[in-house]
């Protein structure tokens, strides 16, 4: 793992405070935890300041730490193990992030990281000339049968070619990045087979045979008695009343037919089971 240290002092602000709304939601948030354990709410607390900043900043760090009464090395310590929070100013509109790990990697993630360096900056965690862009490349975000694919904020974008992923840059670039639809951006739901499913598929369509085999109301209405819901209709040996006790014991198993309800000839030995 690389080292990751917090922004120089020349771009670090002089103080943090939640907005008046995060303030509350913080706050709610800590009371979630048993007494004694509202450290707990570190990582949440950390992200909401970043949600706020749009990155994580060394009063942020100090401040948090002051609300859950930790040392401040203690939240700093957790700032700096998790690559979810961004250390340094990151684009304003946009940072995005370029999956690089094998099946992203196979699928052109390299094509992705080219178009970053030419839309954006040559080098990774570097913003553009207006601030509002940046671009990191990272470790498996989960969508390995949609590579590659980048995530940009919360969002994932899925399927993607150099020339989709430069129209995704520049709507954000504009501030129309809301106007984006996350997800795959080809011909698929979600992770479905592209063009649709190909397996599974019956004679007719489904909505059809849905109405060939619907019943009545009366139908539905027929209802089974407990006793005989998983009895078999069968007159097999298997469910014989004579074979619930060895055939030597005709007495026994003339009762059991009787028991039953059914009749039985006596004068005949019951079948020996085989």
């Amino acid at each position: 793992m690389s080292v990751r240290r917090l922004a120089e002092d020349t771009v670090q602000p002089a103080a943090f405070a939640f907005s008046k709304e995060n303030a509350a939601w913080a706050e709610a948030t800590i009371k979630k935890y048993p007494e004694g354990r509202e450290q707990s709410a570190v990582i949440p607390l950390l992200m909401r300041a970043q949600e706020q900043d749009g990155w994580v900043t060394r009063a942020a760090i100090e401040s948090v730490a002051d609300m859950l009464g930790m040392a401040y090395i203690r939240v700093l310590e957790v700032a700096t193990f998790y690559t979810q929070f961004q250390l340094q100013p990151v684009g304003t509109r946009a940072h995005v992030q370029v999956c690089g790990t094998t099946p992203c990697m196979l699928r052109g993630a390299e094509d992705l990281i080219r178009i970053c360096k030419k839309k954006i900056a040559s080098e990774p965690f570097t913003l553009n000339e207006g601030g509002t862009l940046s671009w990191e490349e990272v470790e498996c975000q989960g969508a390995c049968v949609n590579a590659p694919m980048v995530m940009i904020f919360k969002d994932t974008f899925e399927d993607l070619t150099p020339e989709r992923l430069e129209e995704i840059i520049d709507r954000f670039e504009a501030g129309k990045g809301a106007e984006v639809v996350p997800g795959p951006q080809i011909d698929r739901i979600y992770s479905a087979p592209i063009g649709g499913l190909t397996t599974l598929q019956g004679p007719e369509p489904v909505e059809e045979k849905k109405k060939s085999v619907r019943k009545s109301k009366d139908e539905q209405a027929v209802s089974v008695p407990p006793s005989n819901a998983a009895k078999p209709s069968t007159a097999t040996d298997v469910t014989n009343p004579t074979l619930k006790t060895p055939a030597t014991a005709r007495k026994a198993a003339a009762k059991n037919v009787k028991i039953e309800g059914e009749t039985v000839d006596k004068s005949k030995p019951a079948k020996k089971p085989r």
